[in-house]
């Protein structure tokens, strides 16, 4: 018997912003998925049109809370290329061990309050709790510890205000970071207990599907890195970050109020997933590696699902490097620093990290007074949102005579493993 029926889910549950999923199915074939994005829009790009150079960051870093770290180095590195400002060792130390706060409070907040529940069968994270107390307290604890670093290098826990273009207004004092260093130990033991109660859930295949994927390539090729100067794709071409364009061709739906991007014509995912397949086999080291190996022993892998494994994974990592870097700073000295003195010139810029979500990019073209001219902004939502579609469409495909009900969970289920942060996508380049 032929299928025929519509499935709309009105409000995505356990998301950051709002969206929903509309499909139609005819004859037993899927003829249209549209994941709806309906956040207001931001118009993020245009408000910095006509701002100094350093007003940028602290406004740009207010579009999400989540990625507020993220948005803000990677613009005052955008900002940077464009002014010819080079920063000094201490600062670039300075910014991972920041990024990696941003990365263990996002991705163990994600896992803990909207993914375990999915994957356990609990309807929220308080319910989860009644049975799994000691893991829920772990992750929250492990969502302080990303905060606490973000408390320490960037000034406070969102939207961080004592990282600056050029540098650092203030420097960590060494007993500040080694007891930073100290809760660190503390939490990989943690993070270790959270990637064994991963082990023992089965991640079904359903999403499962060919997927191109994009990340940075690590600028230290002798490590796992969020930083970089190339894109790299899983078709095998190498990219400069200032060619982001050739990656990202954005463009309109009517169905949403985000732009979505293809790359070649083809819908591609970034983030956790396409940097542990693209860099992670041979550049993860420590225990990460050995989590990597326990979880996701077979790379590359296509199963969307398999994106919250690589965000543990990352968790480990990230513990790990915030460690070291610690220690390299400390053995750096932390003497106060002045902001490198430049001369303000016209220039086109782009900055680009691995966050949470994938990569971000931020290009600006600035005047001969330093004054914003020209501003994209290209988020990592707004990258995977066509793949997301993708992945939506397979899984009907595949589930497509099961009830309803059950129908519906496993589709919100794919969107959550995106850990979209809608908020991010939604923003205009003009206006008329």
């Amino acid at each position: 018997m032929k299928v025929n029926k519509s499935i709309s889910i009105p409000h995505l549950g356990r998301v950051e912003g709002h969206g929903g999923i509309d499909i139609d199915i005819e004859n037993g074939e899927v003829i249209r998925v549209n994941l709806d994005i309906y956040e207001g829009s931001r118009f993020y790009e245009m408000l910095v049109i006509g701002k100094y150079y350093y007003e940028v960051p602290s406004i740009i870093s207010r579009v999400c809370a989540i990625c507020s770290v993220g948005h803000t180095l990677t613009s005052q590195m955008a900002v940077e290329s464009a002014a010819g400002i080079q920063i000094t060792r201490k600062t670039e130390l300075l910014r991972g061990l920041l990024l990696h706060g941003e990365l263990i409070e996002s991705h163990s907040l994600h896992l803990s309050a909207l993914v375990l529940p999915d994957l356990l069968g609990y309807d929220g994270v308080l319910s989860m709790a009644k049975d799994y107390p000691k893991e829920v307290s772990i992750a929250l604890g492990l969502k302080k510890l990303g905060n606490s670093i973000q408390e320490l290098i960037g000034g406070r826990a969102i939207h961080p205000i004592n990282a600056l273009v050029g540098g650092f207004g203030k420097i960590p004092s060494k007993n500040d970071l080694l007891e930073l260093k100290t809760k660190l130990e503390k939490g990989l033991n943690d993070a270790l207990v959270i990637s064994d109660l991963f082990k023992t859930i089965k991640i079904s295949d359903y999403p499962e599907s060919p997927t191109i994927f994009s990340a940075l390539e690590p600028k230290d090729s002798t490590r796992y890195s969020f930083i970089g100067d190339y894109i790299i794709t899983s078709l095998g071409e190498k990219f400069t970050k200032e060619e982001f364009r050739k990656i990202c061709h954005e463009g309109v739906v009517k169905h949403s109020h985000a732009k979505q991007s293809l790359y070649s014509g083809k819908p591609f995912m970034t983030g956790a997933l396409a940097r542990i397949n693209l860099n992670g086999e041979n550049l993860l080291q420590g225990k990460a590696k050995e989590v990597q190996e326990k979880l996701l022993p077979k790379l590359p892998s296509e199963n969307i699902l398999h994106n919250n494994l690589a965000q543990m994974i990352e968790i480990i990592h990230s513990i790990e490097r915030s460690m070291l870097l610690i220690d390299l700073l400390i053995e750096e000295g932390l003497e106060q620093e002045e902001i490198p003195k430049y001369e303000v010139r016209a220039g086109k810029g782009v900055g680009a990290i691995e966050v949470p979500r994938g990569t971000l990019y931020h290009y600006y073209e600035l005047d001969d007074e330093g004054k914003i001219i020209d501003a994209d902004i290209v988020t990592p939502t707004a990258q995977n949102l066509a793949n997301c579609e993708k992945d939506l469409k397979v899984s009907v495909g595949k589930l497509i005579n099961e009830p309803k009900d059950y129908l519906e969970f496993k589709l919100e289920m794919v969107v959550r493993a995106y850990d979209p942060c809608i908020s991010c996508a939604v923003h205009l380049v003009t206006l008329k």
